[in-house]
């Protein structure tokens, strides 16, 4: 059986940390940290809507994705240097904003919309997830400020589920949840799954990176990656007792 470096055992997850209002400006303000990744989530609630959903009567939900240039191990420049986004970069924001939106009644937010900016502060494997995870209580945030000023009536018409994000993968033909940087670049497989609180799936990202994966396999990663949410969900929870 495969043994991790940092001696957890194969359904653990790293050390998570959520911390609400971290900064003054946005609506919401989330650091989030899954191990030595770590994400600044900014809630922004913007009162109009995007102008092809003007006049519908419904609101949005977005998301923007970056990583800072000392994220990593060595600099990359920043992609607004570049003249352009990159592929993996736009990829990963239309991932956080679909799985977001996937928490909200859109018709019930009227014609509002929020905007969650992710930027990694730190890269060590689970960006992604550490983004939806931590972007759904800066959403949370956003929208108690949205009833407090007047502009929702009630937050449990338009705030319908969680949604949490979390990696899980095979190395050594063992599998591990939520990898770091060491792990995902050695996985046989690797997968990202976002799940809703009702037990329901957002989106599953599953590659087979070094050799195939099977059913029974993939039924064993499921089921991790179910026993990781949950846990992201008490802890998205108690932020709220």
């Amino acid at each position: 059986m495969y043994i991790r470096n940092d001696k957890r055992a194969p359904n653990q997850l790293r050390d998570i940390k959520i911390e609400r209002g971290w900064q003054e400006a946005g609506e919401g303000s989330v650091l989030v940290s899954f191990g030595n990744t770590k994400v600044l989530c900014t809630a922004t609630f913007d009162t109009s809507v995007p102008r092809w959903m003007k006049d519908s009567g419904r609101g949005w939900v977005t998301s923007e994705y970056e990583m800072l240039p000392r994220a990593n191990n060595e600099r990359n420049s920043r992609e607004s240097r570049k003249g352009k986004i990159g592929g993996r970069t736009h990829e990963i924001s239309r991932l956080i904003g679909r799985s977001l939106r996937a928490a909200v009644n859109l018709e019930a937010l009227g014609e509002a919309q929020i905007i969650i900016d992710c930027d990694v502060l730190q890269a060590d494997g689970g960006t992604r997830c550490a983004s939806i995870t931590g972007g759904w209580v800066a959403l949370k945030d956003a929208l108690l400020w949205g009833k407090e000023n007047g502009f929702i009536s009630d937050i449990d018409l338009v705030l319908e589920k969680q949604i949490a994000a979390v990696s899980v993968g095979i190395l050594n033909n063992t599998p591990i949840l939520d990898l770091p940087y060491e792990e995902d670049s050695r996985a046989e497989t690797d997968m990202n799954v976002v799940m809703a609180s009702n037990g329901e799936y957002v989106e599953i990202q599953g590659t087979a990176e070094r050799q195939t994966f099977n059913r029974d396999e993939l039924n064993q990663l499921l089921d991790l990656a179910n026993e990781g949410c949950g846990e992201l969900f008490k802890l998205q929870n108690n932020l709220y007792k």
